[in-house]
């Protein structure tokens, strides 16, 4: 009854150290019973790396998760192989990640690594006493209460299972190999074959966690390529953008050299075209005024006064008629298409363009120097 009352209450501890809820008042069934709750505590005392009750020291995470330290410091090891151990004859200058491997949870541990991390001194006290408890339980049981625990055959009442079929791969008694349809099978003793898939479960959950802890190494190396990547990408993007803004701030400013020009030229040109409009404007509207002046000196009745304004207006119709032979534009002076630049070789470069890569291995970054990764290299197939 002592006994009992000391599994359950160490039940109880750990259940509130590990965040479980302890079971409810009066629940009947197979976890009532002291074998059924030490069971129970059990499962909970199990390394999730290991899968074996927990070896101490114990210690635990800031997610509240426990681990054995030696199945911890495996785990981080591996994950940073780098980082020197404890055991070496200098201490690591800086820490390094660790990832949970119950919820994947990443934490950035100290220069200390695992040895750093807290020892989970309520476990590690509940191991003891669940020891304890179980040494104590084995002693105290019955013989009868063994032989219940063992189960018997379906076939033949009272038998118990003892042998097992090699054939029929189950397990079966005595009788029904004498006597039953297992009489022509291939047999072992249950003990031995029980044994046997023992070590080989043992072996196979070893080769598993082994398995698994590199496959943890690798998945934590991949994700570490793939911030690498991210990086690289960015960085590379930005760099591509900065080349062709340059080259688009290159074509802006020469489009406005050459629209300068032709600004230029189309300016001049007008300005003498222009010039020479007001001066044939002014000669004609004096040629209209003399032609005017002729029609109404035409009317005059009186033949002395006739001949004299006659005169006049022939000497300034032949200075007008001097003066026809005023400056105007050559031919073809309005032609612009001198101003014909060819795009078209220059635009196939910059349809090829394409990126190089050997230009850019042959610039690596220096790590003693800081110096940082080559800027992008890129060129055309034209």
């Amino acid at each position: 009854m002592t006994s009992n009352m000391a599994a359950r209450e160490c039940v109880t501890v750990m259940n509130f150290a590990l965040g479980f809820k302890p079971p409810a008042a009066g629940s009947s069934g197979p976890g009532s019973g002291s074998g059924a709750t030490m069971e129970n505590l059990e499962k909970q005392l199990i390394c999730p790396v290991c899968l074996e009750m927990f070896s101490k020291p114990v210690v635990i995470l800031p997610c509240q998760h426990n681990l054995c330290r030696k199945c911890a410091n495996d785990i981080f090891q591996s994950a940073n192989p780098l980082w020197q151990s404890r055991s070496t004859s200098s201490m690591a200058s800086s820490g390094g990640r660790f990832r949970c491997p119950s919820c994947r949870h990443e934490v950035v541990l100290d220069r200390h690594g695992v040895y750093g991390l807290q020892r989970n001194l309520l476990v590690e006290n509940i191991i003891d006493i669940y020891r304890q408890q179980e040494s104590s339980r084995l002693v105290n049981v019955k013989p009868e209460q063994q032989q219940q625990q063992q189960l018997l055959c379906d076939e033949h009442e009272e038998e118990k299972i003892n042998i097992y079929c090699l054939s029929c791969q189950t397990p079966t008694c005595s009788m029904c190999k004498v006597f039953g349809q297992h009489k022509d099978c291939d047999v072992a003793p249950l003990s031995s074959v029980y044994m046997r898939q023992k070590t080989e479960l043992s072996d196979g959950i070893a080769i598993l966690v082994a398995s698994n802890d590199r496959i943890q190494v690798v998945i934590s190396q991949m994700e570490e390529i793939c911030h690498t990547i991210e990086d690289n990408g960015n960085r590379q993007t930005e760099q591509l953008v900065n080349h062709f803004d340059g080259l688009v701030s290159i074509l802006e400013e020469r489009k406005q050299e050459l629209v300068g020009l032709i600004t230029k030229e189309q300016d001049d040109k007008l300005r003498l075209v222009r010039s020479l409009i007001r001066q044939h404007s002014d000669h004609l509207e004096a040629a209209v005024t003399l032609v005017e002046l002729a029609i109404q000196s035409m009317e005059e009745p009186h033949m002395p006064l006739f001949i004299q304004s006659a005169t006049d207006i022939l000497e300034k119709m032949a200075a007008t008629a001097g003066a026809s032979s005023m400056e105007r534009p050559e031919l073809g002076y309005e032609n612009m298409s001198h101003f014909v630049i060819d795009t078209d070789d220059l635009a196939d470069m910059l349809r090829n363009i394409e990126f190089c890569p050997g230009l850019g291995n042959d610039r690596v970054e220096d790590p003693e120097e800081g110096g940082e990764e080559s800027e992008l290299d890129f060129c055309s197939r034209y």
